[in-house]
């Protein structure tokens, strides 16, 4: 599995849990950079910003560039600047989004009455007052996204809400669904990351612990796929998905030690 120009790993679940790596991950990156590979580090969380994220590796032992990683709000950043230049906007979302949206130029909404966009993401603080924001913005005609999908974020004690909870309190209420999403499997996420990684989509291998997320935007951008079981996607999910990853394996130690592989 040491074949790909280009490298792309999900972090949560798939490099570390909670502050410990996971057992080979920080020895299957020395490798593959050993190899002058290219690597991208790429979370859906947007509760922590990327320059966090960089220590974070740091500290476990993983040295690479701020470029190396990306995540929803970048993204999103990316993609507002793009379509709705000038839009005041609506954040649900804690206070590391928010102010990462204001350093990028992004004008925030004081009123529904005058908000253009609502960007929905992971708020562990969310609450009545910033549902009925939102439903009211959307009666008046605001146009909704969100940064990412995921239903819950894999922790050491086990996992917890993410932003799905926060999608489905929306879509309820306003009787709308949300269909642009900034965060895996979005194609936006996969379309920048292999802009950063400068390799073409069938020269990479994308691995996480989802097959909903992770493992649908890698097959869906072309990608070969290799589902790692050291996070939220269990062997007893295969059967029951539509989506399939080109490699089941352990964890990505298993790209190290090319072991325990089997393709399905």
């Amino acid at each position: 599995m040491d074949h790909f120009s280009g490298y792309i790993f999900d972090l949560d679940g798939t490099i570390y849990l909670g502050s410990e790596a996971i057992e080979g991950a920080v020895e299957t990156v020395h490798y593959l950079q050993s190899l002058g590979k290219k690597l991208l580090f790429l979370t859906n969380k947007t509760i922590d910003s990327r320059e966090n994220y960089l220590k974070k590796l740091a500290k476990l032992g993983i040295q690479v560039e701020l470029t190396n990683i990306l995540n929803p709000a970048l993204v999103t950043i990316h993609y507002l600047q793009q379509h709705h230049p000038g839009a005041k906007v609506y954040v649900i979302g804690e206070d590391i989004l928010k102010n990462e949206l204001l350093a990028n130029g992004i004008d925030f909404a004081q009123s529904p009455e005058e908000t253009d966009m609502v960007v929905v993401s992971w708020d562990r603080e969310f609450h009545y007052r910033h549902l009925n924001f939102a439903y009211q913005a959307i009666k008046r005609g605001a146009k909704v996204i969100a940064t990412h999908p995921d239903r819950t974020c894999p922790m050491p004690g086990g996992d917890i809400p993410d932003c799905g909870g926060m999608i489905g309190a929306i879509e309820g209420t306003a009787g709308i669904k949300i269909t642009t999403i900034m965060g895996k499997p979005s194609v936006l996420t996969a379309l920048t990351a292999i802009d950063i990684l400068g390799v073409k989509a069938e020269d990479c291998l994308m691995s996480g612990d989802r097959l909903e997320t992770d493992i649908r935007m890698g097959n869906e951008a072309g990608m070969s796929t290799a589902l790692v079981l050291t996070g939220v996607s269990v062997p007893e999910d295969l059967n029951t998905s539509t989506v399939k990853p080109t490699y089941v394996i352990n964890s990505v130690h298993d790209i190290y030690l090319n072991s325990t592989l089997k393709q399905t």
